[in-house]
């Protein structure tokens, strides 16, 4: 209902905002006479917005709720006769709309329509509560607790949904935990923080987005069963035991092939402009540009590496989930002895001059220095790094974050190793865990055929 008649509403706002309300008192009038029974509603409270106490716009206000009232029973009625659901869920609308139009006017309804709403509520409610108590029975808590929630969404109160819906929930909660991954390289605590990462990565999300049934374990939870000698070789059935110890329902578990790693080296040595501004005896701004040497080393190295995981209940040890794939990740340094003099904004490639007598010259230049550090970064940016980098730490873990952000490069004179670029590209694949995640978290366990406890009887 509301789709349709916004954009009626929106027009009437834009067409006659700057209209008195005596004027549209007797536009309203005019439209409930054409038919145009929400244009009418929208104009008679526009003009009370305007005027509380204007008369006739209040009468105007009543006309128009009485059409809409008249015409919504009229279709809730001949839904009911088809689809009594949706016909309450109609009866939900009408009763938010009369609530809202309050402040303008008493909404009309007919004789007994309260009686034939409550009757359509009640009706709702019970086919709710009905389906969720056979889900119940079931063993499907998740459907369950969705149904109670609807019950009380038509009659708040409505026998002991409320106190089922708790029930439910608490036997719906899926328990999940992240386990270390096994490593083929790396050392043995790279699949312990790829874990960690993913953990923390997805938890994030599930906070953004809610997910009623899926708790994520703490990874204390976790490290307290978990054995040192286990890191970085943990199998499957070890991660799902460790997994159970530690009161999860499915855990998150994989492995880590080898990083393959590929360095490359490449050098910008070259003059660029500097635009120096002066002023003259007269003073007058004048711009000149100079050409400085400079010299600029820049190291990449590429990685890739294989990473599988599934997710896995541990009851019965299941596989719900499986996906393999290959992350990869790239990592730019970028060095200079130069030091800039003012401000790394008035620094070009070449000039505006060069560039027009030169255009061959100003290609060339430029197709260097893009095969050194890359397209898309400005001379201004790596002196600025170089400015910058007596003050930035290269701390691994600060350096990785920058590189996970998609730095372009990082100034400094080292480059990552393999591993904390391995690291790197593995904890970038977290989003398909958390897809499957919350794609399970939907689901009851007896639908995706893990086994369950008997169900006990109320």
């Amino acid at each position: 209902m509301s789709r349709r008649i916004l954009p009626a509403v929106l027009l009437a706002m834009i067409v006659l905002g700057c209209a008195g309300p005596a004027k549209l008192a007797q536009r309203s009038e005019d439209k409930l006479a054409q038919g145009e029974m929400w244009r009418a509603w929208t104009l008679a409270t526009r003009a009370l917005d305007k005027a509380p106490g204007n008369t006739q716009a209040r009468a105007a206000a009543t006309r128009a709720a009485a059409a809409i009232a008249d015409d919504w029973q009229r279709r809730i009625r001949a839904l009911a006769e088809a689809d009594s659901l949706a016909a309450a869920e109609q009866v939900l609308e009408f009763v938010t709309f009369r609530a809202a139009a309050a402040r303008y006017t008493t909404v009309p309804v007919g004789a007994g329509w309260t009686g034939e709403e409550r009757a359509l509520r009640q009706a709702a409610a019970r086919n709710h509560y009905q389906g969720g108590v056979a889900d119940l029975d079931s063993r499907r808590p998740k459907r369950a607790y969705l149904r109670f929630l609807e019950t009380e969404r038509f009659v708040s109160g409505y026998r002991d949904a409320a106190q089922l819906a708790d029930q439910a929930l608490e036997k719906a909660v899926t328990r999940v935990a992240f386990v270390p991954l096994q490593a083929a390289s790396g050392g043995p605590g790279l699949g312990r923080e790829v874990a960690a990462s993913w953990r923390g990565d997805v938890v994030q999300q599930m906070a953004a987005n809610g997910s009623p049934f899926t708790r994520v374990l703490p990874v204390e939870d976790v490290e307290r069963v978990l054995n040192v000698s286990q890191l970085g070789r943990l199998s499957r059935d070890d991660a799902v035991r460790l997994g159970r110890r530690a009161g999860a329902d499915r855990i998150v578990w994989g492995s880590i092939g080898n990083v393959a790693s590929k360095t490359r080296l490449h050098f910008f040595s070259d003059r660029i402009a500097r635009r120096i501004e002066e002023k003259d005896g007269n003073g007058r701004r004048t711009t000149r540009w100079v050409e400085v040497p400079i010299d600029v080393i820049s190291r990449v190295r590429d990685v890739a590496v294989d990473v599988e995981y599934e997710v896995i209940a541990t009851k019965g040890g299941v596989t719900l989930a499986r996906r393999q794939d290959t992350r990869t990740m790239s990592a730019r340094v970028v060095w200079t002895t130069y030091s800039p003099e003012g401000s790394p904004d008035s620094y070009a490639l070449v000039s505006e001059a060069v560039r027009t007598a030169q255009p061959d010259r100003a290609k060339q230049v430029e197709t260097k220095w893009k095969d050194a550090v890359g397209a898309g970064t400005t001379i201004a940016q790596v002196l600025e790094a170089k400015r910058a980098s007596s003050k930035k730490s290269n701390d691994r873990r600060e350096v990785i974050g920058r590189l996970l952000a998609g730095t372009a490069f990082v100034m400094m004179e080292e480059l990552p190793s393999a591993e904390d670029l391995g690291f790197a590209a593995c904890a970038g694949g977290w989003k398909p865990v958390y897809q499957d995640l919350a794609r399970l978290g939907e689901l009851d366990d007896v639908d995706l055929g893990v086994a369950a406890e008997p169900a006990s009887r109320r």
